[in-house]
């Protein structure tokens, strides 16, 4: 997305001399325009459910958190953000938004069950917990209002229902997809927005009353058409946006019916419907929830999908795809191109023991006989290793057709695995975060690692930070609490040995803990922070800002420092740090700010310099040097020093 960059503040009194003036800002242009190019470019955003379209969860560009710094004493609870509903949506992240009237601000997005979308400044450096901007859905002086779980009969998700699927952003537009549910009157709507992310505004043509339909005999269907029911279909799993096109999947409430396994495509620009698939149209259920998680591409272009507990009949000739891995190909719509059913299909569906309940992860090509793998995982705990360009279909005695199971490998699998590096992560009901190597296309048969935590209900969906192929770390969300109140649980593993936990927040409601927890939680690790969703919370996790200081410097100058003494133990909630009193960018303190020190401000913002050689930059006490902070520098070069306050 292009950045817009702020224009230095009106002066506050005349410039020394013109000369000087017209210098200084002819560098200052081009310093901000090498801050806005570089700086921007370098950070990372994460735009969808799980980071990226094949799922796998990695973050490979994180240098700040490291099995090093990440530490009981080194890493803690920063400052938490407060919304109006349950956050089941992931924590999407965008660096560089220009924010009218605020500036330039790296920006953390979440979507909540009150029907609201937010943005906050995900640096906290205004020393504020309002909103960047909040968009609301609902209006209930006119009768519009979020879904009772009442209404639905089912207390899966309670007390309330508006957005429960995370959206996706298109960084190119600047434009985040979002699905919110509402009551009006009598009446059950469900529709498909675009936001502005630099306002929070709808888009032109936005939104869409969500109201497909598809030829069929299945339930709830009518004259030989089955329609779309708003109420009882549940937008649960993350927003796809794949070749210009925005999918969005249902399932259910409760399993409560009449619902089906619907997958509607839309067009990025115009929301015109483009695409529908109904994976039971002759039948019932086969919802596509994927414990959150969301649909997946490959590098042609087709979509993977895993469907839960519904009918299955294709292997006689019908269209009915419960219990089912499926590859769907998206060059004319949406069709159907190959399937892997497991052979015991009909007692899954039995015992409610969905495969759907995970989420398909691709890997990246590996080596052997079949480089291109999908895997999945459900409520029974085995993972299935599947040939993503021949799912196998299904085999009436065994699954021997497909490239791997593993039965029973994992405790019942309701969020997606995660990938780094030759291993694969997952972390299931009742039992421990695991670890599994892949070799010549194949799993280990038992875990390379496992983490001491046993998880209860829902386990969790696995991510892992890392440089490139080093310093990895897992990270969880452990939500077992959500039933009684208690807090989320942020545990930081070594991702080559997940026996070794560096860092897990508070397990008891407190100071420093990681917000009351709400299942199925993912939290997004980007660029030094972790953020962490929960119930009307966002909770946000980094280095502690002496360490963050140290770690920039070691980053910049290439060279290894002492761990420095940290400011404060334990588990704080440390409030902003107030900026000090001085000239910013007036690196040696003589009331005054050069073309040179300006220079030094920008090659600091682009890790070219030391932030330790001259701390004035650093104008909010974060341990950065932000657009932001060489603004007020050119300000105070151009007009003569002032006092700098915190705000």
């Amino acid at each position: 997305m292009a950045v817009n960059l702020p224009v230095p503040i009106a002066p506050r009194a005349a410039p020394r001399n013109a000369t000087a003036r017209t210098a200084i800002i002819g560098r200052a242009a081009l310093a901000f325009w090498l801050v806005g190019t570089a700086c921007v470019s370098a950070q990372v955003s994460v735009l969808t459910q799980h980071n990226d379209n094949t799922r796998t969860g990695q973050n490979l560009q994180e240098t700040s958190l490291t099995p090093t710094s990440v530490n009981a004493t080194q890493f803690a609870r920063l400052f938490q953000y407060s919304v109006d509903g349950d956050v089941y949506t992931q924590p999407l992240y965008v660096p560089g938004v220009s924010i009218p009237n605020v500036g330039v601000r790296n920006v953390v997005f979440v979507a909540t069950e009150h029907d609201s979308v937010y943005a906050f400044d995900a640096d906290h450096i205004d020393g504020t917990t309002a909103a960047l901007w909040q968009t609301s859905f609902i209006n209930p002086a006119a009768g519009v209002t979020t879904v009772s779980y009442m209404d639905v009969a089912s207390t899966d998700i309670a007390p309330e229902i508006g957005i429960t699927g995370t959206p996706v952003i298109d960084a190119t537009s600047g434009t985040l997809y979002v699905v919110a549910v509402t009551k009006e009157q009598d009446m059950y709507v469900q529709r498909l927005h675009a936001l502005d992310i630099t306002s929070g505004l709808d888009q032109p043509g936005s939104p869409v009353v969500i109201a497909p339909e598809i030829a069929g005999s299945g339930d709830g269907g009518s004259a030989g058409v089955v329609g779309f029911d708003a109420l009882r279909e549940s937008q649960r799993a993350g927003l796809l946006l794949s070749n210009g096109v925005v999918y969005v999947t249902w399932a259910s409430h409760g399993d409560h019916p009449p619902y089906h396994g619907w997958i509607v495509g839309y067009d990025a620009h115009t929301l015109e419907q483009v695409a529908v698939f109904n994976d039971t149209p002759d039948g019932s259920n086969g919802g596509i929830w994927q414990g959150g998680g969301g649909l997946a591409t490959d590098a042609d272009g087709n979509i993977f999908c895993v469907t839960g507990n519904g009918t299955f009949d294709a292997n006689s000739g019908g269209r009915d795809f419960g219990e089912s891995v499926l590859r769907l190909d998206t060059s004319d719509g949406l069709q159907e191109q190959d399937y892997f059913t497991p052979f015991n299909y009909v007692a899954l569906n039995a015992g409610d023991l969905d495969l759907g309940s995970s989420g398909p992860l691709l890997l990246p090509d590996q080596p052997g006989a079949h480089p291109h793998l999908v895997l999945a995982a459900g409520k029974q705990g085995t993972i299935y290793v599947v040939d993503r360009d021949d799912l196998g279909q299904v085999h009436s005695r065994d699954d021997s057709q497909i490239v791997q199971s593993l039965p029973s490998a994992i405790g019942p699998a309701f969020g997606t695995g995660a990938y780094w590096n030759g291993t694969v992560y997952y972390a299931g009901v009742s039992d421990f975060p695991k670890a599994f190597q892949m070799t010549n296309g194949q799993l280990s048969a038992t875990p390379v690692s496992q983490a001491a935590t046993k998880l209860g209900f829902p386990g969790a969906s696995p991510s892992v930070s890392a440089n490139g192929t080093s310093q990895g770390i897992v990270w969880i969300v452990q939500s077992d609490g959500y039933g009684s109140g208690g807090p989320g649980v942020l545990h930081a593993y070594d991702a080559t040995n997940l026996s070794l936990e560096l860092y897990h927040s508070p397990t008891t409601s407190g100071p420093g803990d990681a917000g009351r927890a709400i299942k199925f939680a993912v939290p997004t690790i980007v660029n030094g922070k972790v953020y962490v969703p929960g119930r009307s919370a966002l909770t946000v996790f980094g280095l502690l800002p002496s360490i963050a200081t140290a770690t920039s410097t070691a980053t910049a100058t290439g060279t290894s420092t002492a761990t420095p003494t940290p400011t404060t133990t334990g588990s704080p909630d440390p409030s902003p740090t107030t900026a000090p009193s001085t000239c910013t960018g007036d690196c040696d303190d003589n009331g005054t700010v050069t073309v040179d020190e300006l220079v030094e401000g920008v090659n600091i913002a682009l890790g070219l310099a030391a932030a330790d050689e001259c701390p004035e930059f650093d104008c909010r006490g974060t341990g950065h040097v932000t657009v932001d902070c060489l603004v007020r520098a050119v300000n105070d070069a151009l007009d003569g020093c002032s006092v700098v306050g915190g705000a």
